[in-house]
């Protein structure tokens, strides 16, 4: 799990959350509003997760389907490899290796996929780490791969730092999201709530209605 305050600045103080956070699936449900509750059903096990991917070790292929969410939300970076540098955290929550596409979520299943839009830019993405924690709480909802975010900003990224640079010192980015297919797992099947209100560790039952299609003017 990620717990990053953003491109690798002051994670140590966000990591301290994670005795807090990190709640067993009584503690969550009390945390969440009643009205909240009702859409959720007990943790599915850790195997059915792991078992989505058919390739070991690798991303599933992220696919273009129809819309099923699409959103805006400001987005920071992340690298997390088991390393311990940067304030690294571990290896992903997924149990994938930690790999260009992949983004964190605080709320959305594992192995969602859709796409990222920043500047006429469009990079393709799955959850395969949860967070920001912290962060979430203010409004940051996705952590990018440090690949991809130095790819739509315009800089590198530095593999011995595991920082983002050459891009004018941009660590956060407003981005637009679109999500095409939902993982199988626990989380919420809606736009993303933040970390500290356990959503991310309950199955939703009543995922949000895709948009409605815009009619074609003929």
């Amino acid at each position: 799990m990620r717990f990053s305050l953003g491109p690798h600045k002051n994670r140590l103080a966000a990591v301290t959350l994670l005795g807090a956070s990190i709640l067993t699936s009584a503690s969550v449900a009390s945390a969440l509003p009643a009205s909240a509750n009702s859409l959720y059903a007990s943790p599915a096990s850790a195997s059915s997760a792991a078992a989505l991917s058919t390739r070991d070790g690798l991303a599933p292929e992220v696919g273009s389907g129809a819309t099923l969410l699409k959103g805006s939300t400001t987005a920071s970076y992340f690298w997390d490899d088991a390393s311990g540098r940067a304030g690294d955290t571990g290896l992903p929550a997924s149990g994938k290796p930690m790999q260009k596409g992949m983004i964190a979520s605080p709320s959305w299943p594992l192995f969602t996929e859709g796409y990222l839009l920043y500047k006429g830019k469009k990079a393709p993405f799955f959850v395969g780490d949860r967070g920001p924690g912290a962060p979430s709480s203010s409004g940051i909802m996705i952590d990018i791969d440090a690949k991809t975010f130095a790819e739509l900003t315009g800089g590198t990224f530095n593999s011995s730092t595991l920082a983002v640079e050459n891009n004018g010192g941009l660590g956060h980015i407003d981005v637009q999201y679109v999500v095409t297919k939902w993982g199988e797992g626990v989380g919420k099947k809606g736009y993303p709530v933040a970390f500290s209100t356990g959503a991310w560790g309950r199955k939703d039952l009543n995922p949000v209605a895709p948009p409605k299609a815009e009619p074609v003017e003929g």
